[in-house]
């Protein structure tokens, strides 16, 4: 066990020095002052080519939070309903029904936004590409609501019956017990879910490359079309030169620390999380 840990440590270096490697020709000619600060991203102009990642990234934090905004909430109520409402056979059909969920191919989830939710964002605001930021959100909010869904239920389950029984024998009805003492012991694993599918949704590709709009600009509504980074790399690694390929690395590795920092807390939460709690 601890080689196979050893083995997975080192792919992640690998892939890590890797990204590295190629994006250090940028690096080291000092491409990446504009990058971080410039808001175009034209790497086909004759004239004057730009690489500012500014948008993209503005692009995937935006679409990310906004899905685990969306999805947070449903996701919350479904596992204490399955927790404490549902009968026992409704709530494993259920639970069956969201594993299934999270094999779905990511490439599905955006055909399905492609065919239903863009069309109805278009008829809901008429002028509008349909494609964009709102579209890109609900696709990854559906893809990562099983993920909440099951991490939560099972933080709820953790929570020590002694807890509850002593807020029925203070005459605490289920929705207070619910609402103060089981969500309160519980907050570290769904945390911690809701930190898994953070991490889950600012590395997808497929899906926003279908419904988010393709175009690497600021959005100023949500009803705008943006490109996250993943998009950006999909798209143009097959045909960069070099200086544009190492850029594009450079963008790789920007997605790669920030999923390692969500990693990161995810540990940190479990480390200081007390499992008698609730905890993940």
């Amino acid at each position: 066990m601890g080689l196979l840990a050893l083995v997975a440590g080192g792919m992640v270096l690998l892939i890590i020095g890797y990204l590295l490697t190629n994006a250090w020709p940028a690096i080291q000619a000092g491409r990446l002052g504009g990058f971080f600060t410039d808001t175009k991203w034209q790497p086909g102009s004759q004239r004057d080519p730009r690489f500012g990642v500014v948008s993209m990234l503005t692009a995937s934090f935006l679409v990310t939070f906004l899905a685990v905004a969306l999805a947070l909430p449903v996701g919350l109520a479904c596992a204490i309903f399955h927790r404490f409402y549902a009968p026992p056979v409704l709530e494993r059909w259920n639970r069956r029904m969201l594993e299934l969920l999270i094999g779905v191919p990511a490439v599905v989830f955006g055909f399905w936004g492609l065919m239903v939710v863009v069309p109805l964002l278009i008829r809901l605001a008429p002028g509008t590409p349909g494609q964009s930021l709102l579209a890109g959100s609900i696709v990854l909010g559906f893809m990562i609501l099983p993920i909440i869904t099951l991490t939560s239920q099972a933080a709820l389950q953790a929570v020590p019956a002694a807890q509850l029984q002593a807020a029925a024998g203070l005459g605490m009805g289920r929705a207070r017990t619910i609402w103060c003492v089981v969500l309160p012991a519980a907050k570290g694993g769904i945390g911690t879910g809701v930190l898994l599918a953070l991490a889950r949704a600012i590395g997808e590709t497929m899906a926003v490359v279908l419904v988010c709009g393709n175009i690497p600009q600021i959005p100023k509504s949500l009803f705008d079309p943006v490109r996250p980074i993943t998009s950006t790399i999909a798209l143009e690694m097959g045909y960069a030169t070099a200086s544009h390929k190492a850029l594009l690395f450079c963008a790789g590795l920007i997605l790669v620390l920030c999923t390692a920092l969500l990693v990161g807390w995810i540990s940190f939460r479990r480390a200081d999380s007390d499992p008698g709690t609730g905890g993940a």
